[in-house]
């Protein structure tokens, strides 16, 4: 039978020392990328709300069908208004005399309230059968009353001061542009499962008898034999057969280091073999697979996530109440004193200005705004609630690769095996043997060398052993570059220097010449200074730091006493991170987890905030509420201060929004009455349209807000 050619490496790899308690590490621990770990979710709820046709989702259609239908609206808003017969009283202008003029109101008002005011009415009927009453109901009893006694007022059946054309215009074109901001400033563009599911290659090449055939992942089945290329992903959970190589997992498993698989050993779909090709027997397909269970994983923490309930629709909940209340009480009390002209006129204008024109625009003019200035600063936000949350953050989850260190070796340690050579000597001598790879840490090796400007002689006869290492002459020498298996096939032993190194969780790799062992150099993923002091300002806000990570426990230790870390999970499997975010909730804490990778995704969908580092996995970044665009962490301070800062915004307008309304509504129910004093209807439906003004500039003054990392830092 004719075998399928496997042997198409297109690079070759270092045998090194890894872990202490990685039983493979001895054989190649990471010769791949060092794990762009993480990534988790925020809340991806949204806070939704039904808006009937609308919706309030925040997906792009219907924020597209706000805008056009706002901007319409408005066009057709301007003639209701300045035609308005006590618009025009109010400003003290004169309608012209035209036949016909004074139906223009009523016929562009009739129009605006059953085009522009669909969104609400349907939105209340959705809050009436959820028995919910909400800001939809509020707005919908507001249009519906004006237009009612506007139509009435207009055909002389009631008093003409009920003319509410103007107001009702205003009304519907403020809370129509108030829900296009807030949609527009929740758009999402991806979702976290359909970024997992990326994750699986296009094809899979199946072998059938003598041939490889390409299908579809889907279209395998329990038992089929399929073949893996040098770089290429594995499209099914299983076995390998054949071959050996350097598995990349760190998308799946979150371990930092390319793991050695072998004939025997479980592979997981979405990994990828790095350096050598592998046949492998398919054990699980469709949802049985790893992949399939993480995405399960991110389903349901995202379905079970708490729904914080908006603040906004809540007052306007307790409003509808109260106006609904005082209504009933100014009919009941103005009828019983034998006025019931008074009775209708002082209820309908209760009605009417109930419905706060500031509360519909004090949270989304606040979100907008504050996205707007997260985005100058390098964050962006996707969830609403998550940036509510994070002003209530008591422990911060870092992931450790990419997060807080940088993802990728760097030389950290070169040692001498005597005086005769120097460190830079072993350094040049190694560099010269890595100068032709593109392996991270043959990368890292040359990039250590020019940093020091050190001369490195060009190598040839260049060779390279599986397992082992690399070989080639430089300057009439046998230089060779690998780890343990290095060492044992020259009988050669371990410089004395590299076990501390190894403590701390350091790669080794052993520099030979002629044979003879002349240096070692330990790389290690290298701890970024940003974090440093982005775990200094959260201490001095009282938050506690934790870190998360699937690398060993000797790796995570090592970090977390570099940067004064407080607690440590380390060896953390996917489902075990989201199950860490978990038991700190279930202690009380309230968790923001910070992550770049995959397996993050459901440790961030779990978490009460989810940021994801930009630079990390699409599927990180559709998990979480919250994404810095930088790879900076102190990025975390940033989200806390605008988190603080617009939330006291967002206070501050809905006491002004909602506490105007505790006033206005007993005046103009006439509770001063007795003393002469009725707040005038047309003078409450204006001041109402100020008070808009007022939270408008108020949300404004967030602009001034300074969230560049290093000002955070500083703030703390």
């Amino acid at each position: 039978m004719t075998q399928p050619n496997l042997n198409h490496s297109t690079d070759r790899k270092h045998s090194m020392a890894g872990s202490t308690t990685d039983s493979t590490a001895d054989v190649q621990p990471d010769h791949g990328a060092m794990d762009h770990e993480n990534m988790d979710h925020g809340k991806m709820d949204h806070g939704k709300m039904d808006h009937g046709a609308m919706g309030h989702g925040g997906h792009g259609d219907h924020v597209g069908q706000f805008r056009r239908l706002f901007w319409i609206m408005l066009v057709i808003a301007v003639p209701v208004v300045v035609f308005s017969h006590m618009f025009s009283m109010l400003l003290g202008y004169t309608l012209p005399d035209i036949v016909g003029i004074v139906w223009i109101s009523p016929v562009l008002g009739t129009l605006m309230f059953v085009w522009g005011g669909r969104p609400f009415l349907t939105g209340a009927v959705s809050e009436l059968k959820a028995r919910k009453p909400g800001m939809m109901l509020l707005i919908a009893l507001a249009i519906t009353v004006a237009f009612l006694a506007s139509w009435a007022a207009s055909l002389g059946i009631i008093d003409a001061e009920l003319d509410f054309w103007w107001e009702l215009a205003l009304l519907i074109v403020i809370m129509l542009l108030g829900h296009w901001i807030e949609m527009r400033s929740l758009a999402q563009t991806s979702t976290a499962l359909e970024s997992l599911a990326a994750l699986l290659p296009d094809e899979a090449e199946r072998i059938d008898g003598d041939e490889i055939v390409r299908v579809s992942p889907t279209e395998l089945a329990l038992g089929d034999l399929v073949v893996v290329r040098p770089g290429g992903r594995i499209p099914a959970d299983g076995k390998i057969t054949e071959g050996t190589a350097d598995v990349d997992e760190s998308m799946i498993t979150g371990e930092s280091r390319p793991v050695k698989r072998g004939v025997g050993d479980q592979v997981v779909a979405g990994t990828v073999a790095t350096d050598s090709a592998l046949r492998v027997r398919v054990d699980a397909v469709g949802d049985d697979t790893a992949l399939a269970g993480i995405q399960r994983l991110v389903a349901e923490a995202q379905g079970s996530s708490s729904k914080a309930q908006r603040i906004a629709d809540t007052a306007a909940g307790w409003l509808f109440w109260f106006a609904l209340g005082a209504g009933v009480i100014t009919a009941i009390v103005w009828t019983l004193l034998g006025q019931p002209q008074d009775a209708v006129v002082r209820t309908i204008t209760v009605l009417v200005i109930a419905c706060p024109h500031a509360l519909g625009l004090a949270i989304p003019l606040v979100v907008s705004i504050s996205t707007e200035r997260a985005a100058k600063g390098g964050v962006l936000i996707k969830d609403r609630l998550a940036l509510e949350s994070m002003r209530q953050v008591t422990s911060v989850l870092f992931d450790k690769t990419g997060t807080l260190t940088k993802g990728e070796p760097t030389v950290t340690h070169v040692a001498v095996a005597d005086s005769a050579f120097s460190s830079d000597q072993v350094l040049a001598w190694a560099a010269a043997v890595e100068g032709d790879s593109e392996h991270p840490l043959a990368r890292a090796i040359v990039t250590a060398a020019q940093t020091r400007e050190l001369t490195v002689s060009r190598a040839s006869e260049f060779q390279t052993k599986a397992a082992v290492g690399v070989t080639g002459q430089v300057d009439g020498h046998s230089v060779s570059v690998g780890g343990p298996s290095l060492l044992t096939e020259h009988d050669a032993t371990q410089l004395a220097e590299t076990v501390d190194w190894q403590k701390q969780g350091a790669i080794i790799l052993h520099v030979l010449r002629d044979g003879a062992v002349i240096g070692a150099i330990g790389l290690a993923d290298e701890v970024r200074e940003e974090s440093r002091q982005a775990v200094d300002a959260l201490h001095r806000r009282g938050i506690e730091v934790v870190m998360i990570t699937g690398d060993a426990e000797a790796v995570a230790q090592s970090v977390a006493a570099e940067l004064g870390i407080d607690r440590v999970f380390a060896g953390v499997h996917p489902e075990d991170k989201a199950r860490k975010v978990a038991e700190l909730q279930h202690e009380g804490r309230r968790v923001a987890m910070v992550g770049d990778g995959v397996n993050d995704a459901p440790a961030l969908a779990q978490a009460d905030v989810g940021i994801a580092i930009g630079a990390g996995t699409d599927v990180a970044i559709a998990s979480a509420g919250v994404i810095l665009a930088s790879d900076d962490p102190r990025s975390v301070l940033s989200v806390i201060e605008l988190s603080r800062a617009s939330y006291r915004k967002m206070k501050q307008n809905l006491w002004w929004a909602a506490g105007y309304n505790l006033l206005s509504v007993p005046l103009a129910a006439g509770v001063l009455a007795p003393i002469g004093f009725v707040l005038p209807m047309e003078i409450g439906a204006l001041l109402m349209s100020v008070s808009t003004v007022v939270v408008a500039l108020n949300a404004q003054l967030l602009r001034r807000l300074d969230l560049t990392p290093e000002s955070s830092v500083r703030a703390g």
